[in-house]
């Protein structure tokens, strides 16, 4: 793994002009501005449709893409979608996604584009060669014949044709439309990594096609669900609700479903993030109609079963594992053993612990380091709300002997650019110096998460000249 930096930024945070951002040239341009700056790796969240929060890490399908991320103006100069059609999906306001009307709105407008494609059997031949897109497509198609329900309500099993198609277009254009993106930007230079979440929704194409693979009952609910005990970030720990898998079962073909799904996602990005890393150790399991994550325990995972399985399809790709959390002993040594870099992130080395993984001086070349995740409070937010005592010892730690401690931000900077560290990835609020009201994500909260977007303006108008001589000096 060589020395390098990145950009942590989802393609929802893009700007444009349609509500969310998309695989159109604002994905190209935004390409040109880090490569331009030094940085050689962009880091995206998971492209899966997101959930009725808009959080991409509860899917209804593994395989499938976001249909959000459709851009409109390639449709619209392929002939599918009108100039009208075009100004009257224009967002209201650039500055979040706008969640709400994308929900009523874009679905109908990909629908009325798939209405006027010619070449039906280009589409349809693609998607028969992806088994599991099939898969997602078919799932999708008959949740509007059953109104939405859960697939263990369905009463109808044959989908409308016109829908069925319909999502075999939105996922044709996905993946060929992101492809271009990916080549854009290896020819710049810029590699990208994706991100995997380690679980699915229990409604979702994954679990309604395979249900032998996970810990259902014989009527099809689940027995324990996932979730993390009480940690940082939240007290009473974290009640994800996702079915767990069966691990002993999917032992039994050498984890194929798993193996599949890494091959697809290292079919579209140069690198991935499997999140909940440790989750492969020992897994939080909670009964199934518990109201608190408190009520679970530690049940054992797959282990280097997994790991082998995972590394016997990888090739020269890059995998990291997302080692945070409540970290053991045995999760550390499986990391170790795994040849998976694991991650650091500043934000948590200031806690009180004196000699932390997580200060730069432990940062090693089998790392990938953050100033935050999409789960962390913005570096400034971070600096702003740290208690009178950890935030003395940051700033003396990060050499800041200034009077104004809110002037220190590119010591920060400046100390995980020089350590150690394999991989340093800044998350777009930070290289843009924003605060706490522009976070991602805040673990265990339902409302107002994922809505964050930047403008043309303010990207550029970033002080990529700074992170260019950074990277130069730092050899990254």
């Amino acid at each position: 793994m060589e020395r390098a930096s990145g950009v942590l930024m989802h393609i929802s945070s893009l700007y444009g002009d349609f509500s969310i951002g998309s695989f159109g040239k604002e994905a190209k341009a935004f390409i040109d501005v880090i490569s331009n700056a030094g940085f050689s790796w962009w880091q995206v969240l998971p492209f899966c449709p997101v959930d009725d929060c808009n959080s991409p890490y509860k899917s209804q399908g593994a395989f499938g893409g976001n249909p959000y991320f459709v851009d409109l103006e390639i449709l619209c100069r392929k002939g599918l979608l009108t100039e009208t059609e075009l100004e009257l999906a224009k967002q209201k306001q650039p500055y979040l996604c706008e969640f709400d009307r994308l929900g009523v709105e874009r679905i109908e407008l990909l629908k009325t584009a798939s209405k006027r494609v010619n070449d039906r059997e280009k589409i349809e031949s693609y998607v028969n060669e992806h088994k599991y897109i099939e898969q997602f497509c078919r799932f999708m198609s008959l949740k509007e014949i059953n109104a939405q329900k859960p697939w263990q309500e369905w009463t109808e099993f044959e989908p409308n044709q016109e829908t069925l198609f319909m999502w075999k277009f939105i996922q044709y254009e996905f993946h060929t439309q992101w492809a271009e993106i990916k080549k854009y930007a290896n020819e710049k230079g810029v590699k990208i990594i994706g991100d995997i979440p380690i679980y699915v929704s229990y409604d979702s194409a994954d679990v309604w096609a395979n249900k032998e693979l996970f810990q259902l009952s014989e009527d099809g609910t689940p027995t324990s669900v996932a979730g993390v005990p009480p940690d940082y970030f939240c007290e009473n720990g974290q009640l994800w609700g996702n079915p767990l898998y069966d691990w002993e079962k999917m032992n039994e073909d050498g984890f194929l479903w798993w193996k599949e799904r890494m091959k697809h996602m290292l079919s579209m990005f140069d690198g991935v993030r499997i999140d909940h890393f440790r989750g492969i150790e020992s897994y939080w399991s909670v009964p199934y109609g518990a109201k608190t994550a408190k009520e679970g325990d530690w049940k054992k995972g797959p282990g280097m079963a997994f790991v082998n399985a995972m590394n016997s399809i990888k090739g020269d790709k890059l995998i990291i594992a997302e080692d945070l959390g409540d970290i053991t002993r045995e999760v550390n040594e499986l990391v170790k053993e795994s040849g998976f870099p694991g991650m650091r992130v500043f934000q948590f080395g200031f806690f009180g612990e004196r000699n932390s993984p997580h200060m730069p001086h432990n940062y090693n070349e089998k790392t990938i380091v953050y100033t935050g995740t999409h789960d962390n409070n913005t570096l400034l937010g971070y600096v702003w709300e740290l208690d009178g005592n950890n935030r003395k010892n940051m700033l003396e730690y990060c050499g800041f002997k200034g009077e104004n401690w809110d002037t220190c931000y590119d010591n920060i900077f400046r100390m995980i650019y020089a350590s150690n560290g394999g991989i340093s990835i800044f998350p777009i609020q930070d290289i843009l110096g924003y605060g706490s009201d522009t976070r991602l994500n805040v673990p265990g909260r339902a409302e107002n998460n994922w809505s964050f977007r930047t403008t043309r303006e303010q990207l550029n108008n970033a002080p990529w000249n700074k992170f260019k001589n950074w990277n130069e000096i730092y050899a990254r």
